[in-house]
């Protein structure tokens, strides 16, 4: 955790599509503008807030025009940002502002958005540094393709595939065949994510750990393992022509289907995501309020 000195002169502003935001908006773009702050709007969020005049730019631009990334929102939001972030390999903090109940990375208030605000201006806010995960996809003895992840790498089963089978390696060692419905590789951010609905463990977002969880596996002592941050984890699908597709997703963002001889090389990225912490609230608060830890049955 770190308190950068420093308030940014730029402040770039993205909101969930679709979501209805016009006069928190609005009433953001007052408070920068009497502070002397630069809002730079991405396109479809001035567009949809009817923000007339307002600087704009391409979400995939945004990372190098601006000092921090003000996310409105939910988590998935928040994750295309992060990708964008890393590609730019610019170091722009993310403030996460949640509309409804609390995501574990949106994880301010909307009602605590000044606050948190204030506290980035004054240099006191908290930030939370996050690993992130780069993913490698070979073909044919050449990268394919390289994707940045901050939750997980996911492979699943097409729609009328019965089970998919997963050769997986870490560092020179072979861990283990996996037959399941799929297998996630989750950092210790993504553990709270699609890894906890399928069983697999909470690891505090400090932990240098990444986890193998499978998806409903075929034998029930193929259980999630947590290895180290520092290892190397090697996936190979186990395709036959013309049989059952298997797909790898990149944070619920972007995926497609694998092909026989792939290999996907999965590591951690070199630099880390930095995430403004909300003001007096700690990592475990916001597991006992999300989880529902401590609640008497019946209670909601």
């Amino acid at each position: 955790m770190s308190t950068p000195s420093g308030a940014p002169a730029r402040i770039g502003i993205v909101t969930k599509r679709g979501l209805a935001a016009t006069d928190h908006l609005e009433r953001v773009d007052r408070w920068l503008r009497a502070r002397g702050i630069e809002a730079v709007y991405e396109t479809e969020t001035a567009v949809a807030a009817q923000l007339a005049g307002a600087v704009t730019c391409d979400r995939d631009d945004l990372p190098d025009r601006v000092d921090l990334m003000l996310v409105l929102g939910g988590d998935g939001t928040l994750l295309s940002m992060a990708a964008r972030i890393a590609k730019a390999r610019r170091d722009v903090p993310i403030l996460g502002v949640n509309f409804g109940s609390l995501g574990f990375l949106t994880e301010t208030r909307i009602d605590e958005l000044d606050g948190a605000l204030e506290a980035v201006l004054a240099g006191t806010a908290l930030y939370d540094e996050r690993t992130m995960l780069t993913a490698d996809l070979w073909r044919g003895g050449e990268r394919f393709d390289t994707r940045i992840v901050l939750n997980d790498v996911v492979f699943t089963k097409g729609a009328l595939s019965r089970m998919i089978e997963l050769s997986v390696s870490v560092g020179e060692s072979l861990v283990t065949m996996v037959k399941a419905d799929g297998l996630i590789v989750a950092s210790a951010t993504g553990s709270t994510a699609y890894n906890l609905a399928a069983g697999g463990p909470i690891m505090h977002p400090r932990v240098d750990a990444l986890a193998l969880t499978p998806i409903a596996p075929h034998t029930l002592t193929n259980r999630p393992i947590v290895i180290p941050g520092s290892e190397i984890i090697e996936v190979r699908p186990h395709i036959d022509q013309g049989a059952d597709d298997i797909y790898v997703t990149y944070d619920g963002q972007f995926g497609y289907p694998l092909k026989p001889g792939d290999l996907l090389r999965i590591r951690k990225h070199d630099r880390t995501l930095r995430l403004v912490k909300a003001l007096g609230r700690s990592y475990f608060e916001l597991l006992r309020e999300k989880l529902k830890w401590g609640e008497r049955g019946g209670r909601t």
